[in-house]
């Protein structure tokens, strides 16, 4: 018998001969979703998307769609690129894998950190690899406890998150993360996490400024700090933009103040770049969008554009002597740096910046994406709050504008909304009434004016449905 046993042309392509009945049959019949109710789910059947290009997808039964959300949020670089699953082949041939651990490493994960110690601000020159957002999130908390142990401070434990954020799925991550749906299952969260509530102006800033609503939204941090115990404060967690929370920015004040407080009572910023990470703001970070400088910082999604699945901790000079100053960090994972994933990011972090694509975000379809997005859906009667930055965005619904009211039933509204898009083929999602949009960093203008027309028609037929069901 050979020894390498290859598949044929005719076996490898066998899915074109099922059919979209087919596939959603095996499909309900094996596969358990995430976030998902699965009887509901099953007797719906699941959409079979079957291949993609740029900024679109087809369906089983050959149905183009726009792909508002990048996948979730991670395909930044567009589909159907060639060099990455080239370079994803020649890497598979050459070493497919071998870990990172007994004092081994390979080129693609030194080659890798090099690049991306160089994308990234100064200071930022170690990188420790997962694979996902949330196991980032989850290597991140080991740290920062690790890195107290390791100066003396051991009761410095606590991590303090924000209601309404988003840190994955891992025990750790929906501890820290502030979705109260989530910390109902599995007796959540964990000891040693704690949360305020979400710099939102729109909610929580009445009358005030949004600079000075900015103020008091970071000093509910310093108030936190204070009623906890700075000697008992190791870390604050905050994406820059909440992403999965509905597209959160805060004002321009918030982040700065943050910063300041974390200085005054020595707490490490930890900046949670999973989504706003490698150009969705039009900077390659979302902390330099906002103005400050995290301690650590993670990273997943954009790292890979999702063609292949890793995460990274990036480790600030501060917390990386004291860990480079000696002893084990017990913490890891089978595939930290796996060569293939490992080469396929490289790959994606050298097209983002050598084809100027993090630039153009910035520069040019960026403010575009703003200017029309704000000009078209700000006119609607039951649509508030039109906010975004570089290609991150979303909306609010709401029952009445003139009072800020919100509809009764969160979530219900959205999901209304949402289902409309998609019946339009056109993908953008609801984070409970916010819809919200994020799509690949290299959509052109002329892609922006044909996605947002669509979603124009489905925001008006929304209104109109509402309005004869007697919901407004």
């Amino acid at each position: 018998m050979d020894r390498f046993f290859l598949l044929s042309p005719e076996r490898l392509f066998m899915k074109k001969h099922y059919t979209t009945e087919q596939w959603r049959a095996m499909d309900a019949a094996h596969h358990l979703h995430p976030f998902s109710d699965a009887q509901s789910l099953n007797q719906q059947g699941a959409r079979v998307i079957t291949k993609a290009q740029g900024v679109y997808l087809w369906d089983s039964d050959g149905q183009r769609i726009t792909d508002g959300m990048a996948g979730l949020w991670c395909v930044n670089i567009g589909y159907g690129r060639q060099d990455l699953p080239e370079v994803a082949k020649q890497q598979m041939l050459e070493l497919p894998y071998y870990n990172t651990f007994f004092k081994t490493t390979h080129p693609a994960v030194a080659q890798l950190s090099q690049l991306l110690a160089q994308v990234a601000p100064a200071g930022y020159e170690h990188i420790f690899y997962t694979n996902s957002g949330s196991e980032a999130i989850d290597t991140m908390i080991r740290m920062v406890r690790h890195y107290w142990d390791g100066q003396g401070k051991k009761e410095k434990k606590v991590l303090i998150g924000r209601w309404n954020g988003y840190h994955g799925s891992t025990i750790g991550g929906s501890s820290l993360g502030g979705m109260r749906y989530m910390h109902e299952q599995g007796d959540l969260p964990i000891p040693g996490i704690a949360h305020i509530e979400q710099p939102w102006w729109y909610q929580h800033g009445k009358d005030m400024k949004p600079d000075e609503f900015g103020l008091l939204a970071a000093r509910w941090l310093e108030q936190k700090i204070l009623e906890i115990g700075p000697d008992k404060v190791a870390a604050f967690v905050g994406e820059p933009i909440q992403g999965a929370g509905g597209v959160i920015i805060p004002p321009a004040s918030y982040w700065p103040e943050v910063e300041r407080i974390c200085r005054q009572y020595d707490v490490l910023l930890v900046a949670d770049e999973v989504i706003c990470g490698f150009g969705r703001t039009g900077e390659w970070f979302g902390f330099q969008h906002f103005g400050f400088t995290p301690d650590l910082f993670t990273t997943a999604k954009g790292l890979s554009s999702g063609y292949q699945p890793i995460g990274a901790v990036f480790v600030g000079e501060r917390v990386a002597q004291g860990l480079l100053a000696g002893g084990d960090f017990n913490h890891g994972f089978t595939y930290s740096g796996h060569p293939v994933a490992a080469a396929v990011a490289h790959a994606n972090v050298q097209a983002l910046r050598d084809e100027g694509i993090v630039a153009r975000v910035k520069q040019e379809v960026g403010p575009y994406m703003q200017q029309r997005w704000r000009e078209l859906f700000t006119p609607f009667a039951h649509v508030d709050d039109v906010r975004g930055v570089g290609l991150i965005q979303a909306f609010t619904l709401v029952k009445d504008k003139a009072t800020r009211q919100r509809f009764a039933d969160e979530g219900e509204m959205g999901t209304l909304c949402r289902d409309i898009f998609f019946r339009n083929n056109l993908i953008m999602r609801a984070c409970g009434d916010h819809i919200v949009c994020a799509p690949p960093l290299v959509i052109t203008k002329a892609e922006v004016d044909e996605m947002l027309a669509v979603a124009v028609r489905c925001v008006a037929k929304f209104e109109q449905t509402i309005k004869e069901r007697g919901l407004v």
